[in-house]
């Protein structure tokens, strides 16, 4: 689940920060209601395979199961793919166990590496790691995996609404533009999961945040997949973790390029960049811009702190959803988030408040519809009508695979 930059960031040393280029699509999957509740106690520590594949709360399928499960991994039945392979619909019944007749029971999502992709053994093994033993409302959840051979394929609660990225980015009659207050949703479920794995108890730092890894369940509560580049946080009197240079380009850090020393910070910075796409509908890098526009952070930053400019930022999809005083707000928290000098940025704790707040329907009319704005733009009177602008799409009919980011 992981890379997307239209070009993923290679594993290099801290002072050659190398690129390759890569893409995919990223879909999701939601199994069921049944996502338990936040648990952090857990020591992140085991090292070797032995001890992760044994302490992982995690069903090891064989491949025999799975192939049933997938009708075979049929080439209709895929929903993406990425560095690390292809993902895969399938299905099983209440006790794990694939169902006698595809297409009953309980929906997962199969990845299934390939060897000869971007991604490996590593990366399969820090998704058990991590999501084997940490579970949150805001996480997706990791049902089992499969270690047989030279098979290596992980199982998941199957996200039906798909990848962020798809319903900003892809202009498609299965996805309608996200109204500001899905926007407003998604972003508060999404900066929760990264809270908690900041959380004193925790202490993980996820290193690949970015749209194309955040799903969407039936509801459009936001869920943080791909494990693959997570680390542990410093601990003890240690600052930073110090790694070799690997995410996407256009969310990491400045100073985590630069470096390569890795701290919670480094995934505030990706939350600020997010943030921006979400209220923007713009790609973080986008070639296909006109001159000057190609970053979305070096374009935008001008106009987040000037707050009579701030709406040239703005998805024009959204106008008439919001009210002048909550679009500066959500346009300075991405400011903040996006500060060069990571002493500046906000923890996530402080993130999720100022989002909360922003929650809150404090233009709401009293049948409920928000209260209606008018924007001027270049001396133009623009009407402030959602009307057509759906909080959900019209169809539900699963996306086909897009060339940007899935299972990296």
């Amino acid at each position: 689940m992981g890379a997307c930059w239209s070009n993923r960031i290679k594993a290099v040393s801290p002072s050659n920060t190398g690129f390759t280029s890569r893409s995919a699509s990223r879909d999701g999957y939601d199994i069921s209601s049944n996502s338990r509740s936040s648990s952090a106690s857990i020591p992140m520590t085991p090292r070797t395979e032995g001890e992760i594949l044994q302490s992982s709360n995690l069903k090891s399928f064989s491949y025999a199961e799975l192939k049933t499960a997938t009708r075979n991994f049929r080439s209709d039945s895929v929903l993406g793919e990425g560095g690390f392979g292809s993902v895969f619909k399938g299905w099983i019944d209440e006790h794990l166990l694939p169902t006698t007749r595809p297409g009953t029971g309980v929906v997962i999502a199969v990845k299934r590496l390939n060897q000869e992709g971007f991604q490996g053994h590593k990366e399969w093994l820090a998704e058990i790691n991590y999501l084997g033993q940490l579970q949150h409302p805001n996480l997706v959840k990791l049902i089992g995996y499969c270690l047989e051979d030279d098979h290596r394929l992980l199982v998941y609660e199957f996200m039906p609404k798909g990848s962020v990225e798809n319903h900003l980015f892809r202009r498609s009659v299965h996805f309608q533009p996200l109204s500001w207050t899905l926007r407003l949703k998604i972003a508060l479920g999404a900066a929760k999961g990264l809270a908690f794995l900041h959380s004193t108890e925790t202490k993980v730092i996820y290193r690949d945040f970015k749209t194309s890894n955040i799903l969407l369940d039936t509801n459009y509560n936001a869920k943080l997949s791909d494990f693959g580049l997570a680390r542990d946080g410093p601990t003890g009197d240690k600052s930073h973790v110090s790694t070799r240079v690997m995410g996407t380009h256009g969310y990491a850090a400045p100073e985590y390029l630069a470096t390569g020393h890795l701290t919670s910070k480094s995934d505030v910075y990706s939350f600020g960049v997010v943030l921006l796409e979400m209220l923007s509908g713009r790609r973080a890098i986008d070639k296909n811009r006109p001159s000057g526009e190609h970053n979305l952070v070096e374009w935008a930053k001008p106009y987040l702190s000037n707050k009579r400019r701030v709406f040239r930022v703005m998805d024009t999809r959204l106008e008439g959803q919001y009210s002048v005083s909550r679009a500066q707000k959500a346009a300075t928290l991405a400011f903040q988030c996006l500060a060069m000098d990571p002493k500046y940025r906000p923890n996530m704790d402080d993130v999720v408040r100022e989002l909360e707040q922003l929650q809150e329907p404090k233009d709401m009319s009293k049948n409920g519809n928000p209260k209606e704005h008018r924007v001027r733009r270049s001396g133009l009177s623009l009407p402030t009508s959602s009307k057509g602008i759906a909080d959900s799409p019209k169809r539900s009919a699963y996306p086909r695979p897009s060339a940007s980011s899935l299972y990296a």
